[in-house]
């Protein structure tokens, strides 16, 4: 371990977890991860390595059969993980928020009956709100959920699941008739549960994976929904939810952006690690490349951005496990880690010259998983959007 991205402060169990996952990462995942990507196949030993380790459920309480570990524990353990292959920790990334809106704002009968399964990963979750023709304009949704006597009924497409076969349970945000003036408080969270699968079942029809860039070994799917019936006991937080759905998903994307930063500062330390070798072991006019002052200055520049965008993710995410409200500091933690990602691991690439275009090393897949950092959980221009009307209503002029 080098020097950069290390974390103060950091409890004696918080350090053993994370010791723990790193040689994980090491032995198990950084050894397979570029054959896996490029085969575009499911993880199975490594994930169920995972489960084994309880790192579905370390953020979900004991009393549920979770580790009980806070926020920054966990958004640790993913930029390691991350390291590793991104892929992998975006298995347990919209786990980790759907056990996370449960815990937050669902029922008692629900935590009991979801959380502990969810703790093992013997039940996954996936996250709902986009759809084809939405993008990050939450509010554009057209699915709906129509009241039928003691039940919903939902209709609509949904789009971009991480987790979308796998996942036995789906938080999903749809639109509602409330009464209400603001399109904000007409939309509600449903908890809707399924079999897992491709596959078409009371409803609700996974039809396969989306082909993409990079993100591999992940499935990334659609969602749509045909008449499907749910009780109203299926609302995230039971009848005390309804209206709430917005509000409900605003919370859970906060903590999501700061799994975002924490995967893109993964992604940028290990482009990091690969651009410091190779610039040792290349040599040109009779000596390193890293001698050269035109590729020492970029060594020195990618690493202080990993510095600056692994503080900033430290720093939202103890925020929000002092009970703080993070919705800027995770936006520009996010904004930052995903736009210092993309151009560290560009950096890498260009200190690779030719041999960075080549599937045989392992920064063309990270050239390829890195623009995801740059629109998941809400695009750079989103971040901006959020954070600039904070700053000026704070700031805001007298009179």
């Amino acid at each position: 371990m080098g020097r950069i991205a290390q974390t103060d402060g950091l409890t004696e169990v918080q350090r053993d977890i994370l010791a723990a996952v790193r040689t994980f990462v090491d032995k198990e995942i950084l050894p397979h991860a570029n054959d896996l990507e490029h085969r575009d196949e499911y993880p199975e030993d490594i994930i169920e390595a995972m489960k084994e380790m309880g790192l579905f459920g370390i953020t979900i309480p004991e009393e549920y059969g979770g580790l009980g570990e806070s926020l920054l524990t966990y958004a640790l353990v993913v930029e390691e993980i991350a390291r590793g292959w991104m892929s992998v920790s975006g298995v347990i990334n919209t786990h980790f928020i759907v056990a996370y809106l449960i815990l937050q704002h669902g029922s008692e009968e629900q935590k009991r009956r979801l959380l502990p399964v969810m703790a093992t990963g013997e039940l996954r979750g996936a996250f709902s709100m986009s759809e084809p023709g939405c993008g990050s304009d939450v509010s554009a949704i057209t699915t709906r959920a129509d009241r039928d006597g003691d039940e919903y009924v939902l209709n609509g497409q949904k789009m971009w699941l991480t987790n979308g076969a796998r996942a036995g349970v789906v938080a999903t945000l749809v639109k509602t008739d409330e009464g209400a003036q603001s399109v904000y408080r007409n939309m509600t969270t449903f908890l809707l549960e399924k079999e897992p699968g491709f596959r078409t079942h009371g409803g609700i029809t996974i039809p396969g994976k989306l082909e993409k860039l990079g993100y591999k070994g992940v499935e990334t799917t659609e969602m749509v929904l045909a008449d499907h019936r749910v009780p109203a006991s299926a609302i995230l937080g039971g009848e005390a939810g309804r209206g709430q759905g917005f509000y409900q998903m605003m919370d859970g994307v906060e903590v999501g952006r700061v799994n975002v930063a924490a995967r893109a500062c993964g992604i940028m330390i290990r482009a990091f690690e690969l651009g410091i070798a190779y610039a040792q072991q290349r040599r040109t006019f009779g000596r390193p490349i890293a001698e050269h002052q035109a590729i020492a200055f970029k060594l020195a520049e990618m690493a202080t951005k990993v510095e600056a965008g692994h503080l900033m993710m430290v720093s939202a995410a103890r925020r929000k496990d002092d009970g703080q409200r993070n919705d800027v500091e995770a936006g520009m933690a996010k904004y930052l880690a995903s736009e210092y990602c993309h151009e560290v691991t560009t950096e890498a690439f260009r200190i690779h010259g030719g041999y960075g275009y080549s599937k045989e090393y392992e920064i063309e897949r990270l050239y390829r998983e890195a623009p995801f950092m740059l629109i998941g959980e809400g695009t750079s221009e989103v971040q901006k959007r959020i954070i600039s009307r904070a700053l000026l209503k704070e700031y805001q002029l007298p009179g």
